[in-house]
């Protein structure tokens, strides 16, 4: 939104009947409890659900009694504001907020957090509880509100369906022959290993788990089926799409067979080897751009969990730097971070028969490893990690890093192998500027692995000499306050006076590069308030143009 539309919206919402259970008024002027936010957070998701909006709104700042703007200075750091939608993530079943919106009313500072509606069949809870609204109270979801929300979309699979006018003459031989081929490895010492030549394509397929009964599945044509055989399995839409953006544009769609035709999406993308220069070593780092077993590994996943009750494609996007996986629906069970420690095993598909049928012809597994592991690929080629975008309630968009972001950060994974996982993912945060919480910051430091004052934690000192990117490092750190304060009162007394504008001219490029420009322009304020509050220097002009003069 832009900040015209968050005015606009922001007013659209105080005109709301006071009733309105989907919208809540806090004036939390300076802090707000996270427990109680988390439980509002619960119950705005499954109060917009159940009154069919797109979402909920908690608002700080304004008044709850008369819908007047009292301002709020909760979370003031932007960083501190990001830093939530991780933390209510870890209690709210992976549901987030799908934005945090800050608007600069002329009546004073407001938050407007954007709350998804709780998907249908999925009401949210908030550590173990659900929540809702009776009134204004803030209250325990009712029996009857939990159910009409169940209700909304019982859990069918359906990648399960058998679709009554497919027969097997609608499948790709040469997909079937792979299938079959495939299967026959995996199963070189089951027991009837010794029967399987004997198998008709018939009893192949019902063994394999892509039919029933001799009656084609939905998710039998998605691998299997020839491409003009779509229509058995509309109005669902069957497809991938490749996009290349940058220089030139181009795209290609690919249906089925998926078994075949994610390899050939696979070879449009551009994946050279790389020559990267590590400091401290002679000879470059050669690594192919992408891993081809992550490619796969993230297209096949979309595949599996794809919400094809949505009628959308399965989209691929080739950036310069980078490649995006965009598939609809929820991320089905639990958080992301179940996933990257390996210890989730999932209960509950989405797709179930499809991500069976998957495993059997080798594309996914389902014991919830696929994440960990593309983790661990990317790790053990020293490249970024793969990031998880779930802020879409009904998307997942998953990118994967084409280029080193931070030398320092791969030569740190270079010298030392034995990182836990855990540890390698904040070290990859810090890299891209992304959040991280306080005690995650505190363990890095410990480690001696991050330096800084949080949320601006940066590649520790040793670490930066140690890849000779001193330079940087200095810019990073910049230097104490009282080093500005000093440079300050040099300029006045030199002067006489200054303005605002002289002052962030003079402190502004020598703080450190971590910091962004709403970060610096408030350390400078803070360095002119602690001045005048020592009674060093006083303004003689106005409050908005003001004219800052030594005391003498």
């Amino acid at each position: 939104m832009t900040e015209a539309e968050r005015l606009r919206k922001l007013d659209e919402l105080r005109a709301l009947p006071h009733e309105t259970e989907w919208v809540e008024f806090k004036e939390a002027k300076n802090s707000y409890g996270f427990d109680k936010l988390g439980r509002y957070f619960s119950a705005l998701a499954n109060e917009a659900n159940l009154a069919s909006q797109p979402c909920g709104w908690l608002i700080f700042g304004v008044a709850n009694k008369d819908h007047g703007v009292c301002g709020s200075r909760y979370r003031i750091n932007p960083a501190d504001l990001d830093c939530l939608k991780h933390e209510i993530a870890k209690h709210a079943m992976g549901v987030t907020f799908r934005d945090i919106h800050v608007v600069r009313h002329p009546e004073g500072r407001v938050v407007m957090f954007e709350v998804p509606a709780a998907p249908d069949g999925m009401p949210v809870s908030f550590k173990g509880h659900w929540y809702g609204r009776d009134g204004e109270s803030l209250v325990a979801l009712n029996l009857y509100k939990l159910e009409d929300i169940r209700s909304k979309r019982r859990l069918h699979d359906w990648s399960a369906e058998i679709c009554p006018s497919a027969t097997i003459d609608d499948l790709d031989p040469a997909a079937v022959e792979t299938a079959r081929r495939i299967f026959h490895k995996k199963s070189r010492n089951r027991s009837f290993a010794g029967d399987m030549d004997s198998w008709s394509t018939a009893e192949f397929l019902d063994r394999a788990r892509l039919t029933k009964g001799g009656k084609v599945t939905r998710a039998c044509l998605l691998l299997l089926g020839r491409e003009e055989t779509v229509f058995h399995l509309e109005p669902a839409v069957a497809q991938l799409t490749w996009k290349l953006t940058g220089d030139e544009t181009i795209y290609e769609h690919f249906g089925p067979p998926f078994l075949l035709t994610t390899n050939e999406l696979y070879s449009r993308i551009r994946n050279p080897i790389q020559h990267i220069d590590i400091p401290e070593q002679l000879i470059p780092l050669e690594i192919p751009k992408y891993e081809k077993w992550v490619i796969l590994e993230a297209l096949h996943n979309a595949i599996a969990h794809q919400d094809y009750s949505l009628q959308s494609r399965i989209i691929v996007t080739e950036h310069p730097d980078s490649l995006t996986f965009g598939s609809n629906g929820s991320f089905f069970e639990g958080i992301l971070d179940d996933y990257t420690t390996g210890d989730k095993t999932p209960q509950r598909y989405r797709n179930r028969f499809l991500a069976d049928a998957m495993v059997t012809v080798n594309m996914i597994d389902t014991m919830g490893y696929g994440i960990r592991r593309m983790y661990q690929a990317q790790r053990d080629r020293f490249y970024p990690l793969p990031d998880y975008d779930l802020s879409n309630a009904e998307k997942v968009v998953v990118t994967v890093c084409g280029k080193v972001i931070d030398p320092n950060y791969t030569l740190l994974l270079m010298k030392q192998r034995d990182l836990h996982l855990r540890t390698v993912i904040m070290l990859d945060r810090i890299q891209k500027q992304q959040p991280i919480s306080k005690e995650a910051a505190t363990v890095l430091r410990r480690q001696g692995l991050a330096e800084g004052r949080y949320p601006n934690v940066y590649v520790a000192a040793h670490v930066a000499s140690a890849t000779g990117d001193k330079a940087q490092y200095i810019k990073n750190r910049a230097f104490d306050d009282e080093h500005y304060r000093k440079l300050i009162l040099k300029y006045l007394k030199q002067y006489g006076q200054a303005t605002r504008k002289e002052i962030d001219d003079l402190i502004s490029d020598k703080l450190s590069d971590v910091l962004n420009r709403e970060q610096k322009r408030n350390k400078v304020t803070n360095l002119i308030q602690s001045l005048a509050a020592k009674s060093l220097i006083r303004n003689e002009g106005s409050r908005k143009y003001p004219k800052w003069k030594p005391v003498l």
